[in-house]
């Protein structure tokens, strides 16, 4: 495992697992968000976030975490493991409401600086829908990566303590 894509849904917890995992494997963890989102949460424009994300692959080795569409083919073209967090979607809603009360008025560590933490209807809209909206889509994808490119799907918090467990046992 040297280059980790981790997707899943907004609270899914692709962050959390994204340091674990480097802390246990040494690999350099890049949190997408801190390179999509400028300060006041104006976004980076489709083609420069395009050669950014294009230039991150080309590291020899990461850990990368996050959702973003439009990137997501070039992400999995050179990844060697991906690992997909398919949690329930009231989870991954009842998370991202803790997250906003646990970083309310400050930036997540995972965020790009002068991002204080937020919620706002639009982003509820996009976690409970994820199940419906985009997971089909993610599937589909996985299904037709390489057979040298190993898929993880972990559906609960336990399975993914299980697997962090497993790994720092290599």
């Amino acid at each position: 495992m040297k280059k980790i894509l981790i997707i899943g849904s907004g609270g899914a917890g692709k962050s959390t697992l994204a340091r674990e995992l480097g802390t246990i494997l040494g690999l350099e963890v890049i949190h997408l968000d801190a390179w999509y989102w400028n300060p006041g949460w104006v976004e980076t424009p489709k083609a420069e976030w395009q050669s950014i994300v294009q230039d991150l692959t080309l590291r020899e080795s990461w850990i990368m975490d996050g959702n973003y569409g439009g990137t997501l083919d070039v992400r999995l073209s050179v990844a060697d493991t991906v690992i997909f967090l398919d949690f329930p979607r009231i989870l991954c809603l009842a998370r991202i409401i803790k997250r906003r009360f646990m970083y309310a008025g400050q930036s997540r560590p995972d965020m790009g600086s002068e991002c204080p933490e937020r919620l706002n209807w639009e982003f509820i809209k996009y976690v409970w829908s994820y199940p419906i909206n985009r997971r089909p889509e993610i599937i589909k994808k996985l299904s037709q990566l390489t057979p040298n490119q190993q898929v993880i799907i972990l559906c609960k918090p336990t399975e993914v303590r299980n697997f962090l467990q497993k790994v720092s046992h290599y």
